[in-house]
């Protein structure tokens, strides 16, 4: 792996619903460094996902999520991305020079996760999400260094795997 490209500790990326802020702010805590969930940090900026979806569109929100994905990786902090923002291509050259894992799961297990949200691109449920991931899962496959699946596991114990792969691999 080659020296990253910014002090991020920890990149999280996957499907919608996989956990990525759920256990982020788990690892983080455990490895005592800030979290960035940047979902959050454009919703902090610029108001609620949905509403910057239907008022400007899927490619103004695309470049939001640039701008902060940009600005978390800035820090030495565990990172969320949303699920789509592996899409750009500035941000794929980011994710090369930095620590990514991937957090999968099986549409089974993500269904639940994922009903009742307000998600602008999961309007049809798993069906969207089904075909939205696998869109994605190739981008995923390539950028992630280690992949864990959540799909059974607690989040504490995913958390303090990730945690404790990240502290081997910084001998």
């Amino acid at each position: 792996m080659t020296e990253p490209v910014s002090p991020a500790i920890l990149v999280l990326i996957g499907a919608p619903g996989a956990g990525k802020s759920r256990i982020g702010k788990r690892i983080a805590k455990l490895l005592g460094v800030e979290f960035i969930d940047t979902d959050k940090s454009v919703v902090a900026e610029h108001g609620s996902i949905p509403s910057i979806f239907e008022l400007h569109g899927e490619p103004r929100f695309r470049e939001l999520e640039r701008i902060a994905v940009a600005n978390a990786l800035q820090h030495p902090a565990v990172i969320a991305l949303g699920g789509g923002a592996v899409l750009d291509e500035d941000t794929q050259r980011d994710l090369e020079r930095v620590r990514v894992v991937q957090l999968w799961i099986t549409p089974e297990a993500v269904e639940s996760r994922i009903g009742g949200e307000k998600r602008p691109l999961l309007t049809d449920g798993i069906t969207a999400w089904t075909e939205l991931v696998a869109a994605r899962q190739p981008i995923y496959d390539r950028l992630a260094d280690k992949t864990f699946d959540t799909s059974t596991y607690p989040a504490e114990k995913i958390a303090a795997n990730i945690a404790a792969w990240i502290q081997e691999n910084d001998k």
